[in-house]
């Protein structure tokens, strides 16, 4: 799979399509660029994580964990449940798991 190429004439549709796409992929390359939402993304790809364990495997404060959440949540990249008090939260879909592949094989991968 490769890059498409853009030099050629778009139809106003494809244009409008092309715009729109490229918005919701900056949104989410946003999100995922802060560290504390990565990390949250790296420990959710291993399965669903209540708000505490987060708190615990960050060693971050609730109030911190909780308002990245929030902005996970808000793009749509998890999904929370909740259990009583306890409110558990795992990934919506693949796209996280997928970029942080690449971001660890570019990353944090040994290169010797």
């Amino acid at each position: 799979m490769g890059l498409p190429v853009f030099d050629k004439d778009l139809s106003e549709e494809e244009l409008d399509r092309f715009v729109a796409n490229a918005t919701r992929a900056s949104n989410f390359l946003k999100t995922v660029s802060h560290e504390g939402r990565l990390m949250i993304l790296c420990h959710l790809v291993t399965g669903e994580k209540s708000v505490t364990e987060l708190e615990d495997l960050l060693s971050a404060r609730q109030a911190a964990v909780s308002q990245q959440l929030s902005r996970l949540r808000l793009e749509g990249l998890v999904i929370p449940r909740r259990e009583g008090k306890a409110i558990y939260y795992r990934l919506a879909d693949n796209r996280p798991k997928r970029i942080l592949e690449l971001v660890y094989e570019l990353f944090c991968e040994d290169d010797s």
